[in-house]
């Protein structure tokens, strides 16, 4: 069984209109709305930096150990970081990076996936 996140911004109508088509689809086993509820959101992203010094690798290992990234590939002048946080701390350290390695950077972002939070109380 596959999890699909799909988020969305709109009015009641269209999003109810999308919930209903979603439902009629054969491969579709349940639609949940997560609106109002807590949810777990986190996104996948990939930042490669490239034409590093060997002072900018340093300054990339500090860098990725600081704010919570995984260095998981690198090379002589590259590195691959690999980072799993909220669409807005990916947003944070891409401007980040940025301005750091200007016109050095690829970004892959992999989208938000969610879950309702687990309750304490067991309910």
């Amino acid at each position: 069984m596959y999890r699909v996140t799909i988020g969305l911004t709109g009015d009641d109508r269209t999003f109810e209109q999308i919930k209903k088509q979603l439902n009629r689809s054969v491969e579709v086993i349940k639609v949940m709305d997560f609106t109002g509820i807590p949810v777990h959101l986190k996104e996948l992203m990939f930042l490669r930096v490239s034409g590093c010094s060997q002072q900018d690798m340093t300054e990339l290992f500090r860098l990725s150990h600081v704010l919570g990234t995984l260095v998981i590939d690198y090379g002589p002048s590259a590195a691959l970081l690999q980072s799993v946080q909220t669409e807005l701390k990916n947003d944070d350290l891409v401007s980040l990076f940025q301005s750091l390695f200007p016109g050095r950077i690829e970004i892959v972002r992999g989208g938000s996936v969610g879950t309702e939070e687990i309750s304490l109380r067991g309910e």
